[in-house]
């Protein structure tokens, strides 16, 4: 809810009166007080959302209340009220920072209307500030291959429902490209569309971004703040990497899927939501239900529709069209001038394994378009991409198999397994010994974080940077 607490300043009883009862009916929590000195002793104890402020008060004009609060960083919105209202009066107030303005006397649904008003900005203003650092993605979805067809065809289907969907695939393949497409094609569309990146908020205060927190919560909660459920109310929320989330919130998660209620960190009051959820995963979840890491639950709570994005490696036919596309848009960019790519280059990058999938691409063209010369095509040197040949065969060398075995975590089609590929000597020590821990634990990754004293979140990214998924089965 936008507003919860609202502080009403009148020296009128029955006016106090008859808006505390009918905002009580509303579920507001209301104080009411008749003179500028005891507001100000509430504003002292408590945080309010909005504020009904009276012009004229036995001790002092509200406008000079309206001007103090407006000069404060955080503060709630005013409705001013006068039985002496003028147009010049409501324009001085409005221009002081009020958010409207209530002429006597006036009708109980007139406040009603007004609050509802006032609930609604607020949400906006909310969102806006989470928006205004974030980067609304708005790149096209780029496939013509089998496999991207069958994805925009689960997505047009998808889009227009209200099933929560989740998107699983590799590091790169553009899950949240998926999720954007899904959320465009909804009803939610004109709703808010709030995101949060489980992998990137610390343990301790992901909680209260879901949730968001009471003031004094905990140290450094000096105000009450709204968590992502609340800023995504009417729109939709979309959870990336959710598999990153530990299992004591992933109870809570559960619950807010199915109940669509939960309480605010330090808070007591259930707050009901209306969101859509959208969620991505890099790993596979159904083994990491298995493996005891993720609740069954949540799972299929989760997994209503689930969208498999293919690995780039496995959509040849798009390579070279994301490569077009990435190529003009980096050229306007850098305003730079190239002749698109030489024959060589074309077969460069076909050739190429492209682990790091479409961000790996569009980080390579970019590079690319920076290093070569105006006007000239693009040649393989300024793409600076290294092929791993057997000298043998002069077929692709172990890092082929690499990606064959990432493909088997992926992939539900996918019947056999291969071993591991090639690693950089530098880093061989370390394979090694998370080799051994798995073999000890015959393969329980929560076991062989525990002998090599590390997290299972940093043991899961090496494994899924050597690519031994498979062998921690």
């Amino acid at each position: 809810m936008a507003i919860e607490k609202i502080l009403v300043v009148d020296d009128e009883l029955i006016i106090r009166k008859s808006i505390e009862e009918i905002l009580r009916s509303n579920r507001y929590a209301v104080c009411t007080v008749g003179t500028l000195a005891d507001a100000e002793k509430q504003l002292g104890r408590n945080t309010f959302d909005l504020i009904l402020l009276d012009v004229k008060l036995p001790d002092g004009e509200g406008t000079e209340l309206l001007e103090r609060l407006g000069r404060q960083p955080v503060k709630p919105l005013i409705i001013m009220m006068s039985g002496y209202g003028t147009i010049e009066s409501a324009v001085a107030c409005m221009r002081a920072g009020a958010f409207d303005y209530l002429l006597k006397p006036f009708s109980l649904n007139q406040v009603e209307v007004l609050v509802r008003k006032a609930e609604s900005y607020r949400q906006v203003l909310k969102v806006n500030e989470y928006l205004s650092h974030e980067i609304v993605g708005t790149r096209d979805l780029i496939g013509s291959s089998p496999s991207m067809m069958r994805v925009k065809q689960i997505v047009r289907k998808v889009g227009p429902t209200e099933a929560t969907v989740l998107i699983s695939g590799e590091n790169g393949t553009g899950k949240e490209l998926i999720a954007n497409e899904i959320f465009k094609a909804s009803g939610r569309a004109s709703a808010p569309y709030i995101k949060v990146n489980c992998a990137a908020v610390s343990e301790t205060l992901i909680e209260s971004e879901f949730f968001g927190h009471e003031k004094g919560a905990f140290t450094g909660a000096t105000e009450r703040r709204e968590g992502r459920f609340e800023l995504a109310n009417g729109g939709t929320l979309l959870l990336d990497e959710i598999s990153e989330v530990s299992p004591r919130l992933q109870a809570k998660l559960l619950r807010v899927l199915q109940e669509r209620e939960f309480e605010r960190v330090g808070g007591s009051k259930t707050i009901k939501v209306d969101v859509r959820v959208l969620a991505t995963t890099n790993r596979d979840l159904k083994r990491a239900v298995a493996e005891g890491e993720f609740r069954q639950d949540l799972y299929y709570r989760l997994n209503v529709v689930p969208v498999f994005v293919p690995p780039l490696r496995e959509r040849q036919d798009d390579i070279m069209m994301l490569a077009e596309a990435t190529l003009h848009a980096a050229c306007r960019s850098y305003g730079r001038k190239l002749r698109g790519f030489s024959n060589a280059a074309r077969e460069a990058m076909l050739r190429h394994d492209w682990p790091g999938n479409v961000r790996e691409l569009q980080n390579t063209i970019e590079r690319a378009v920076i290093l070569s010369e105006e006007n000239h095509l693009i040649e393989p040197a300024c793409l600076a991409l290294i092929h791993l040949l057997d000298p043998a065969s002069s077929s692709p060398a172990p890092a082929a198999h690499a990606a064959h075995t990432s493909r088997q975590l992926w992939n539900p089609e996918a019947q056999s397994e291969s071993s591991p590929g090639m690693v950089k000597p530098l880093e061989e020590i370390e394979r090694e010994h998370i080799l051994r821990a798995l073999e000890q634990t015959k393969g329980n990754r929560t076991q062989a974080a525990s002998l090599l004293k590390i997290s299972i979140r940093t043991l899961r990214n090496k494994l899924n940077e050597y690519k031994l998924e498979v062998l921690a089965a």
